[in-house]
């Protein structure tokens, strides 16, 4: 029997060491120490227990300390994740978010249950819930003032190219017309402490605006986040008709690459840091009194190096703003220098590698484009006769 044990482990380990098995099958985190030996596929230990809770469709166990019997080990042997992948990744759209082990459960979840529970990609052309161009119901939202969350009927269409919301189910004319193309919607489950909890921001007058959703059943909410972008792949082929796939999908809303607190001082860089809220939405660096509040206090393109952009660790020698965090980092911009200090110095290095991500990128012609239009800034110094009404 021992033997026999002995033999089967070996086996496993072998089918483990391949190279198509030493990635989670589902969200791509490096040496899982899981398989399912209904699917037969390797995942970590995270997906594992999303696959706990379709035990109708997966059963999973621990490569490292659960006994595998014969059968099991030759059917991991026969399948793996390679074969998992030609079967229930066959037909992904090009719109649909395939989350990674840095994504929020609601995402993960609900990708794992779209490729073995629904077998939504198996089929080309197959009619999707969030595919067909026009998707409305109700969202909770967070009132601007009151902080409360409402429900509120939302629509979204792609012949007319927006999002819309109502504040009444029976109201005729929406609230807010968000357009497709300036919409960016990511996952925020701690900042709403929820989590199904979603963030849209878009444009208005040049300006970034932020509602924050949550809907009770995370497939809902995940259906809402791959219906927009299905639609703004839709704007983005009539709007770009030459564009690859892979040209498409990169125009596509993106996840923040940054987000946090540092401190801040004002354009004369002799006033007080204050603590605020940074968020980093590709080229627009944005500020925030409280994480959660509805428009940006302030706003900064982040160009690329060959127009003058930089990032320094530290600050400028003669800094005469008091601040409470002593690890400095300074933004060059054509115009001005921008001063920020971070809490600890893993935050420090962490920011400047996503500010230096950004300025290594050479800009597109639209984000020049973008940056002469909006003209966005970080408060500006008022002229000594004029009062300054917003925050440095």
């Amino acid at each position: 029997m021992a033997e026999k044990d002995d033999k089967y482990m070996k086996a496993l380990k072998e089918v483990w060491r391949r190279a198509e098995n030493a990635l989670c099958a589902d969200c791509g985190k490096p040496d899982p120490d899981w398989a399912s030996h209904t699917l037969g596929v390797f995942i970590c230990l995270s997906c594992s227990g999303i696959h706990r809770n379709i035990p109708n469709i997966s059963k999973v166990k621990s490569l490292r300390m659960d006994h595998w019997d014969e059968a099991q080990v030759q059917f991991l042997e026969q399948h793996g994740n390679a074969v998992a992948k030609a079967t229930y990744e066959a037909h992904i759209p090009i719109y649909y978010y395939q989350p990674t082990h840095a994504d929020c459960q609601a995402l993960r979840e609900q990708w794992i249950r779209a490729k073995y529970e629904r077998k939504e990609f198996t089929e080309p052309e197959r009619q999707l819930p969030y595919s067909n161009g026009l998707k409305q119901g109700i969202l909770w939202k967070r009132g601007r003032d009151n902080g409360q969350f409402l429900p509120r009927k939302f629509l979204l269409s792609e012949r007319d190219g927006c999002l819309k919301y109502f504040t009444k189910p029976d109201a005729k004319e929406p609230k807010i017309n968000i357009k497709i193309d300036t919409i960016n919607a990511t996952f925020q489950p701690v900042k709403i402490r929820n989590p199904n909890g979603l963030q849209i921001s878009y444009l208005k007058d040049n300006k970034t605006r932020n509602i924050f959703l949550y809907h009770e059943d995370g497939k809902e909410i995940v259906d809402w986040f791959n219906a927009i972008r299905a639609v703004q792949v839709h704007y983005l082929k009539v709007a770009f008709p030459m564009a690859s796939d892979n040209e498409i999908k990169s125009r596509l809303m993106q996840k923040f690459l940054k987000e946090g607190y540092m401190e801040k001082t004002g354009p004369r860089q002799r006033e007080a840091f204050k603590k605020r809220w940074f968020t980093l939405d590709h080229r627009r660096l944005m500020y925030f009194k409280d994480p959660l509040d509805a428009f940006a206090k302030g706003e900064v393109f982040v160009g690329s190096m060959e127009h003058g952009y930089s990032v320094k660790q530290g600050l400028p020698a003669g800094t005469q703003g008091s601040f409470s965090w002593q690890y400095g980092l300074t933004i060059v911009t054509p115009d001005r220098e921008y001063l920020f200090t971070c809490e600890t110095e893993s935050d420090q290095q962490d920011w400047i590698a996503a500010f230096s991500r950004v300025i290594e990128q050479p800009m597109t012609p639209q984000e020049y484009a973008s940056k002469c239009q909006d003209g966005v800034h970080f408060s500006p110094p008022a002229p000594a006769h004029q009062p300054h009404n917003r925050e440095n």
